[in-house]
């Protein structure tokens, strides 16, 4: 009898310790702002809900990003948009991995933090704040783009609830001076199974899909402009190279069987594919045993 009282004791002291820690946390949502040095450009939100500066942001200019000519003039028009006030969507950026998705978006930093655009980086795992993350931006003048990089959820992950009523299924509105920007490797977001496929149903010709499906596409399709990344061919990478190892000061000519051609497609080869990513990583190898080999 004494030992079930010992433990109640413990399981109520427990209990109280809990709750003043919630109490806290909770807290801490509301005054942090006197703790935040908005000078900063650059921003990350931590796992005990407190938005920290970044000091030394990482980012390569616009123009070192190459192969994703395209999907670059869509972000960068959008977030020019967003920067002016005028109407902009949030952005999905998905595909490939080591294409330049989250490179894209860090780069977009030094293009318009002149003009006021802040970037806050939150990981997937706390995206059950964005609401209190939203509320705090809302009060600031400057244009904050809230970025989630390698986005995934599983089933019942709370996150992606949290998310998808953020984006457009919430009864408070998404103030005009933020916006969401994710990358992921995966279209909706989520795993997709076959067995998932077969719930589909055709109803007067049109197909309707089963409700799994339903409730991962309807989360991307909140997000107003999707942008697609594919793997580069051979061409497309060497091009890459070449214009990486000039930005190391190398004459890097393509189709002139130079030995860093040869190079590089190994390099590629190893890694299992051709990425932005392995060119700028090859580049930065071939330019340090260059440099060291003349000594």
């Amino acid at each position: 009898m004494q030992n079930a009282d010992f433990l109640k004791d413990i399981a109520a002291q427990l209990a109280r310790i809990a709750d003043v820690q919630e109490a806290q946390l909770a807290e801490s949502h509301h005054t942090v702002d006197g703790h935040i040095d908005w000078s900063a450009r650059a921003f990350r939100w931590r796992d005990d809900g407190r938005l920290q500066a970044i000091a030394q942001p990482q980012a390569l200019p616009l123009e070192r990003l190459h192969g994703i000519e395209h999907q670059k003039e869509r972000l960068v028009a959008n977030t020019r948009q967003f920067v002016v006030g005028a109407p902009a969507n949030n952005a999905l950026l998905w595909g490939s991995r080591g294409t330049g998705k989250s490179s894209l978006v860090k780069a977009l930093l030094p293009a318009f933090g002149e003009q006021g655009l802040r970037v806050v980086e939150v990981p997937a795992h706390r995206l059950v704040d964005l609401p209190d993350l939203v509320g705090l931006l809302a009060e600031r003048p400057e244009r904050f783009i809230v970025f989630s990089d390698d986005l995934s959820f599983e089933g019942g992950d709370a996150s992606f609830k949290a998310l998808k009523a953020v984006l457009d299924g919430s009864l408070a509105a998404t103030p005009d001076n933020v916006l969401i920007y994710a990358t992921s490797n995966r279209r909706h977001l989520m795993p997709e199974f076959q067995s998932e496929n077969q719930a589909a149903q055709t109803v007067d010709g049109e197909i309707h899909h089963g409700e799994a499906v339903e409730e991962k596409i309807s989360l991307s399709e909140r997000f107003g402009l999707w942008l697609s990344f594919y793997a580069f061919d051979q061409q497309q990478y060497l091009e890459i190279v070449a214009r990486h190892l000039a930005t190391h000061d190398i004459d890097a000519a393509i189709g002139t069987e130079q030995p860093w051609e040869r190079a590089a497609l190994q390099w590629a080869l190893a890694r299992g594919n051709r990425s932005g990513r392995a060119a700028e990583q090859f580049a930065r190898d071939w330019a340090g045993r260059s440099a060291t080999s003349d000594e």
